[in-house]
């Protein structure tokens, strides 16, 4: 028994519609994600091509510095934008310097521009999950649906950023944070436009799916000798798959960062 014309075009109108929706979801994506392509491709490039005159963690900050220069230059981002990422690039810097000294990590290769054992060129491997955050919440036109209060997200936040550094001395607490961010943001939501229709997510289940790729884009980045674990000293192997809870929480403090500080831009609209 075949299907009535009218409910077989119907069908394939909405399947082409939705190709379309995804494709362009994905390509708004791929523009967002710019500068972290850049750093990756950086990564690769310069592990295969020995550069001259300089450290090849130099090269990284230097391709870094003109990427940020043309982007804003370009008008692919804006003043501030700029201004959100800085500060990624500082709060991830430190983190950097603290991880290091800790053992977390390392960064075993030479440079001139590194300031205890961390080279400045990882402050923008943070500063680029920003810039994809910047990028996505103006391309898709992002809301915030049932956002919590200023006053609760704001500890939740800090307390999250400063689990890094706590555990090292206390205990980890990452799990009660996690349970505590379900809690927080459980009836919240993020809206989203792609080609004139709206769309929405649970704001927890956007966290898990950006910390996934962002544990992928770890592996990557290791591979290619952004910086190396204690595993890694004699061969790359796969991040442990528990990294994926410090990615997460990491990207609750960033999306955290960013959501507050547009609300206080829309209520300040003369704030520069």
């Amino acid at each position: 028994m075949s299907l009535p014309i009218a409910n077989t075009q119907s069908k394939a109108f909405s399947i082409v519609r939705a190709t379309k929706q995804l494709f362009s979801f994905g390509w708004e994506q791929a523009l967002s994600c710019l500068f972290p392509v850049v750093i990756f491709a950086s990564l690769a490039l310069t592990q295969v091509i020995p550069l001259p005159f300089l450290a090849r963690y130099d090269w990284l900050l230097l391709i870094c510095i003109l990427m940020q220069w043309w982007m804003v230059r370009s008008g692919l981002e804006t003043k501030d934008e700029l201004k959100v990422i800085t500060l990624f690039h500082l709060i991830g810097l430190a983190l950097e310097i603290f991880k290091v000294h800790m053992g977390s990590w390392s960064y075993p290769e030479e440079g001139y521009f590194k300031i205890f054992g961390v080279p400045l060129y990882s402050g923008f491997m943070y500063a680029s999950v920003a810039s994809y955050l910047c990028q996505a919440w103006r391309r898709l036109n992002v809301n915030l649906v049932k956002w919590p209060p200023f006053l609760v997200v704001v500890p939740l936040a800090t307390a999250i950023y400063l689990n890094f550094f706590t555990h090292h001395y206390w205990i980890d607490i990452r799990w009660w944070l996690s349970v505590l961010v379900i809690i927080v943001f459980w009836r919240s939501w993020v809206t989203y436009e792609v080609r004139g229709t709206r769309y929405r997510m649970p704001i927890a289940f956007s966290f898990v799916l950006i910390g996934f790729f962002i544990w992928v884009a770890e592996n990557i980045a290791t591979f290619f000798g952004a910086w190396e674990y204690p595993n890694q000293t004699e061969a790359w192997s796969l991040v442990h798959l528990g990294k994926v809870s410090s990615w997460l929480l990491l990207v609750i403090v960033s999306f955290l960062i960013v959501a507050t500080l547009k609300l206080v831009k829309n209520k300040i609209p003369n704030l520069k």
